[in-house]
């Protein structure tokens, strides 16, 4: 029996991993997430799954001495956006809730697979989301220089999939389009639409982490991600609505293209979902 904590696995990412390791078999699964993400939501609830309701910042509480093997640390305030309006919480909970789950793989001995953010190339000093998630990168780095903790870091590109925000600062361009799509809505495109992303399933990347999580690592990084990139325009196209143009945000990078090469190398992993065969799957579920 493989003893398994999940942060944020009430989340949208989270939540499909605790799924597929808990079909695996073999897996005693507990999650913490203290349901404060838009994302997040107590419907994921499995009966076969532990359940903290707690800050991530708290997990070093005495209540929670237990002993795991993996920790897979998906627990942040994502997005970008969000960060520019409270920066100060963004680093605590991304940054310093890092080091604490870190702190606390030290103490039970156990692995830790931290999810990164491909913010990091377009550069961490972008927005305070990127920092923030690289300065998470970097405490995985200082716990297996310093300590000996297994840790590995996967960036994460443009996930899409069931259970992703369609609406508010959390929502994914791809949710945002469904929701106006089944709304009989305009698509709104912000900026030109030329900006390109590396969109990948969330599937893919559940099965990308679970594949990290089989090697021990001294803080390496594994991009997860197609290696295939689409302009805003070229998916909003794949909807086959009309378009309007938003303002552009600040903060976000032109083009995020994953070079996963060396995640294929070491583990053996590869993405299998496709975003035209996923965007042309929902359009025939949602044609009235």
């Amino acid at each position: 029996m493989t003893k398994i904590l999940v942060t944020g696995g009430l989340g949208f990412i989270g939540s499909t991993l605790v799924d597929m390791l808990a079909a695996e078999g073999g897996n005693e699964v507990t999650v913490i997430d203290n349901l404060i993400s838009e994302s997040s939501s107590e419907e994921y609830r499995r009966p076969d799954v532990r359940y903290w309701i707690e800050d991530i910042r708290n997990i070093n509480h005495r209540k929670f001495e237990e002993s795991f093997d993996i920790v897979f640390h998906l627990a942040a305030l994502s997005r970008i956006q969000p960060s520019f309006k409270n920066p100060l919480e963004t680093i605590s909970v991304d940054s310093y809730g890092t080091a604490e789950v870190c702190e606390y793989a030290r103490r039970s001995n156990a692995k830790v697979v931290y999810a990164g953010s491909s913010s990091f190339y377009a550069g961490p000093y972008l927005n305070p989301y990127a920092f923030a998630k690289w300065q998470g990168e970097e405490m995985c780095r200082l716990y297996a220089e310093c300590f000996g903790v297994s840790t590995a870091i996967a960036r994460f590109f443009n996930v899409y999939g069931k259970r992703q925000p369609e609406e508010g600062d959390y929502a994914t361009v791809v949710g945002i389009f469904e929701r106006q799509y089944k709304d009989g809505d305009i698509l709104t495109i912000t900026g030109t639409g030329e900006q390109r992303r590396d969109f990948t399933h969330v599937e893919d990347i559940c099965s990308g982490l679970i594949a990290i999580s089989q090697g021990e690592h001294q803080g390496d990084i594994f991009n997860l991600g197609t290696a295939t990139n689409y302009s805003i325009n070229e998916l909003a196209a794949l909807f086959g609505r009309e378009t309007a143009y938003i303002p552009a945000r600040p903060g976000e990078a032109q083009t995020t293209l994953a070079d996963i090469s060396y995640t294929v190398d070491k583990t053996g992993w590869t993405p299998t979902r496709d975003l035209e065969e996923y965007v042309s799957q929902f359009i025939k579920e949602n044609v009235k």
